[in-house]
């Protein structure tokens, strides 16, 4: 694989190879109208890869005046729940898409895909088979080796008949019998070496109840799917490849309605990132997160939570493109995405993550004044807001050192600083604990740099931002780092590469007012922090901001420093 770190890639407006083909389909005749589907199975959240996909599906339909099919493949019961149906709907929503009257699930047509089914069997081109999932495996042969034929492969017809109907109406147990194709042991695609068509099941479906003891294959119910929506280009991922054989193969045996055309691209793949369901499953099961939506989940569910707008995923999977080749894509381009986004739509605040407590001696006790402050520094009508300004307030830990080194510009004993919109202050004495840690300082202001300048002319080369002790506000900060601290990580013992300071709380940290005023759920800029989000958990008497993301990317650096 090769890695896409460049933030400046990007595909070339609009066009892809797959565009190419649905625009050389409709220019020939040979489609008047373009379908595509989404089919997800409703076994887990979706992730940032599906975004790629829903873009792609959905993009495809509304460019060219066409339509996108929302359908579940609810073929495994035992691992499908409404919850997920209901998550995967709100996520195709949240990225900007709609389905309409397109909604259908695979169960829809359980009906005709068994009589189908049963037409294979009548023309010789099914069997049931008596042989164990082991069994069935070890005869399918390897890449050099071709396949043994079943024992069961040469029963009659009316036998197949009796056993798949007798199948369906629940005698047999579990795993005691399936029906295969009958294709060629041989073939030089697995794929094609008599797949399963169906298995017996007996469980309850969401939506079909105790009807169902058997239940197709995601192979024979997936293409037959897309023909009977009228699909004209099933777009997968590359890893169906090797399926498309298969699919062609259904297709020209049954009396489907119509003939999609299977094209595959490739996956999503991102640094410091695993899209495996498997190991998102285990996550959430194992207890590393605290699930589905955790703001360190790359689920799109765990995006949102996080505070990453819809517009900045739409933009990164355009700008990644649509490749025949998989590769891995640097989640820096990701993360250039939200910023851009964010830095144009969110407005700005104030909020001290680490307090500490500034006392200016000569500022009147019990006075307060309120200064004006810009919401956004590129658009005037987001308007101003008005801080509280009084004689105690509270600025950043990091703000200040005792014994700074030469290039340490930020408050020291001795030296002025301006507060964003407030004044000029110099420090002149630090208040330790018994412990001798810093607690408070106390402080000067000159009176006449109200707004951050001096009449005088002289500079101060450092601005920090502050908030009034009195009319702050107490809030928990989650601030979130990538999940895994391994640029690579491996899936099979993906606990070993888990980032071990990927979520950091802070309970102490103060915020303005207005960020608690407004009731948003859109992100916003903290100013010198980084972007942040009101989180779910939060509550009037518990005021809780997820970290979207920094100004800079300090990840790397972070996990260099250990």
């Amino acid at each position: 694989m090769t890695t896409t770190t460049d933030t400046a890639v990007t595909a070339e407006a609009g066009r892809d190879f797959i565009r190419d083909i649905v625009q050389a389909d409709l220019d020939s005749g040979k489609h008047k109208t373009v379908v595509t589907r989404f089919p997800p199975e409703p076994n887990g959240y979706l992730h940032i890869g599906h975004a790629k996909s829903i873009g792609l599906n959905f993009g495809i339909a509304r460019e060219f005046g066409g339509r996108c099919n929302l359908r579940f493949d609810d073929t495994n019961p035992t691992k499908e729940e409404q919850e997920y149906i209901d998550s995967i709907q709100a996520d195709v929503r949240w990225l900007g898409y709609d389905w309409g009257d397109n909604l259908f699930y695979a169960s829809d047509y359980f009906g005709r895909l068994y009589e189908w089914a049963e037409g294979l069997i009548k023309a010789g081109l099914a069997y049931v088979d008596d042989q164990t999932q082991e069994e069935i495996r070890l005869s399918r042969g390897t890449l050099t080796e071709p396949g043994k034929n079943s024992p069961f492969r040469d029963r009659s017809v009316e036998e197949n008949l009796d056993l798949f109907r007798r199948m369906k109406a629940g005698e047999f147990p579990n795993g005691a019998r399936v029906l295969r194709a009958k294709i060629d042991m041989a073939a030089g695609n697995i794929n094609l070496r008599d797949p399963v068509l169906y298995r017996i099941l007996h469980a309850h479906h969401p939506r079909t109840g105790d009807t169902w003891k058997i239940y197709p294959s995601y192979d024979y119910a997936h293409g037959q799917s897309d023909a009977i929506e009228g699909v004209t280009h099933s777009i997968c991922t590359l890893e169906f490849e090797d399926h498309r054989p298969l699919y062609e193969w259904l297709l020209d045996k049954l009396p489907v309605p119509s003939q999609p055309r299977q094209y595959e691209f490739a996956r999503l793949n991102l640094t410091y990132t695993l899209l495996s369901k498997r190991v998102l499953t285990r996550l959430v099961q194992e207890g590393h997160v605290s699930g589905w939506n955790d703001p360190r989940m790359p689920t799109i569910a765990g995006l949102k939570r996080r505070g990453v707008p819809p517009a900045a995923v739409r933009e990164f999977t355009k700008r990644i493109g649509i490749a025949k080749a998989n590769s891995i894509v640097d989640v820096g381009m990701l993360e250039f995405c939200i910023r851009e986004e964010l830095n144009r739509t969110a407005q700005r605040r104030m909020a001290v993550l680490r307090p500490l407590k500034v006392v200016i001696e000569n500022y009147p006790e019990g006075q307060v004044e309120e200064l004006e402050a810009i919401n956004h520094p590129d658009d005037p009508s987001a308007g101003t807001r008005k801080i509280a300004f009084g004689r105690e307030l509270y600025i950043e830990q990091d703000d200040f050192m005792e014994n700074p080194p030469k290039k340490f510009f930020r408050l020291s004993p001795g030296n002025e600083v301006r507060l964003r919109y407030a004044y000029f202050i110099k420090c002149r004495e630090v208040i330790k604990n018994d412990a001798g840690e810093i607690v408070e300082l106390r402080c000067t202001y000159d009176p006449e740099t109200k707004g951050g300048n001096a009449p005088d002319g002289r500079k101060v080369k450092a601005t920090m931002h502050w908030l009034p002790a009195a009319q702050s506000l107490k809030a928990e900060i989650r601030l979130y780092n990538q999940l895994f601290a391994n640029p690579s990580p491996n899936a099979a013992d993906f606990t070993a590469d888990l980032n071990p300071n990927s979520l950091e709380v802070l309970t102490d940290a103060r915020i303005e007012p207005a960020i608690a005023e407004s009731n948003s759920a859109e992100p916003m800029q903290f100013e010198r922090q980084g972007y942040f989000v009101r989180d779910a958990d939060s509550t009037p008497d518990k005021l809780v901001f997820n970290r979207t993301i920094g100004l800079r990317d300090t990840f790397a650096k972070e996990v260099a420093k250990g």
